[in-house]
């Protein structure tokens, strides 16, 4: 299982030491533009999920190129 956490960078140094001295837990820190790229990723997976369902109402593609 893998997981994005967004912890304060004050904080951060000390909670990544924790991580790997727990011998199953890989941890590596992730760029900003990488953890965001990631978080919009997650956003418009379940935007798509809400779609699906009938929860959510699509936009056509022509009003979606037009806003490029």
């Amino acid at each position: 299982m893998k997981l994005l956490l967004d912890i304060p960078d004050n904080k951060a140094k000390s909670f990544i030491e924790v991580l790997r001295s727990i011998s199953f837990v890989k941890a590596k820190p992730l760029t900003d533009s990488k953890g965001l790229l990631m978080e919009e990723i997650r956003e418009a997976v379940e935007e798509m999920k809400l779609i699906r369902k009938g929860k959510k109402k699509a936009r056509n593609a022509e009003d979606f190129l037009n806003e490029l």
